[in-house]
């Protein structure tokens, strides 16, 4: 809020805080950290009323605080002309735990890394890559006291995803030239009448609706590209099941050493593809794993099969390998064969 001429007049509106007193006074319970919601008792309506967002109230409060602040409008007879600096539009997934984003998050921000390309990110923003902007194009992964952010930018607008209090997965477009994006609207021609076409879009605060579906195009665009990507997060929670110790009875179980001699040999055995079929019994594993003796090879059956490596056939002695079993042993063997060995030579 300058003191001199021309009085120009900056704000600045989270669209968080608004919706967030909407929801207050509809008696909607909610719960935030910082402008993030973690939890909402109905999306759906909470979603209604952001969408009730409106240009023509905002116009009527900025005009309020303006003739409180700046009273020296009323020398001039004007009011002012409230345009459009920077605009971000978020669209957040919020997660029940951490412990279900968590992994899930540090696999697609390394994935949208290595795969996001140039002309990817023009995809995003709905614009189209030309040898004027290509040096404009690039993507950034940074690393701040809040978390990790990998951020597009094509020229002044960008977009990036990164995740607010371990619970929220936000995806932000942003930009700070809302003429950056086009759209079909009226436009009017000096010398001749107007007509409807493609232009750019206006800075002034009444495009903010036409702005909101192209801002939400934008983040379902980059949405859909992510959930093209391979999801590994499943096998990281179940590695980190398989190999972690559990507290089984009062006791503490060990998990799974991929690298020692004797579970390596153990697994080993167990991928068989006849077990498969019928399962195998300790007499069948005994001839392939000398280093075990009957009582040992037991007890390490049992450790397996609390941890959820194995399971039994019911009603008898056969164990077989589960899901979570076979996936982690040939990830490890994988892993084993094409990188450890040929690394160590």
């Amino acid at each position: 809020m300058p003191t001199w001429c021309p009085f120009r007049l900056q704000f600045y509106c989270n669209g968080h805080g608004w919706l967030a007193q909407q929801m207050t006074v509809e008696g909607i319970g909610y719960s935030m950290a910082d402008n993030a919601f973690l939890r909402i008792d109905n999306w759906r309506r909470a979603q209604d009323l952001a969408d009730t967002f409106s240009p023509e109230q905002l116009h009527r409060i900025l005009d309020h605080y303006a003739a409180r602040c700046c009273p020296v409008s009323d020398v001039f007879g004007q009011s002012y002309h409230w345009s459009l600096m920077q605009v971000e539009y978020a669209t957040d997934l919020a997660f029940r735990s951490t412990t279900t984003l968590a992994p899930l998050y540090d696999q697609l921000i390394r994935q949208s890394v290595l795969t996001v390309k140039v002309e990817q990110v023009a995809s995003f923003l709905g614009r189209h890559i030309t040898p004027q902007l290509a040096q404009e194009v690039g993507s950034q992964f940074s690393t701040r006291i809040e978390g990790t952010c990998v951020k597009h930018r094509f020229g002044k607008s960008s977009i990036k995803m990164y995740d607010k209090s371990g619970l929220v997965l936000r995806i932000e477009t942003t930009t700070n030239d809302v003429s950056f994006f086009k759209h079909h609207r009226r436009v009017e021609h000096r010398d001749s009448p107007p007509t409807r076409a493609l232009a750019p879009v206006k800075k002034s605060i009444y495009s903010l609706i036409d702005l909101r579906e192209i801002l939400l195009g934008c983040n379902r665009r980059y949405l859909a590209h992510l959930s093209a990507l391979d999801d590994f997060s499943a096998g990281v929670r179940a590695l980190g099941r398989l190999t972690q110790p559990r507290d089984v009875d009062g006791k503490t179980v060990r998990g799974i050493n991929f690298f020692e001699a004797g579970d390596s040999a153990l697994l080993h055995a167990l991928q068989n593809p006849r077990v498969n079929i019928a399962g195998i019994r300790r007499a069948d594993l005994l001839p392939h794993l000398q280093m075990f003796s009957p009582t040992r090879l037991s007890r390490q059956l049992r450790r397996l099969l609390d941890i959820g490596v194995i399971k039994r056939v019911a009603g008898t002695y056969r164990y077989y390998l589960t899901k979570a079993g076979r996936a982690a042993t040939a990830a490890a063997e994988r892993l084993t064969e094409a990188t450890i060995i040929p690394a160590m030579i």
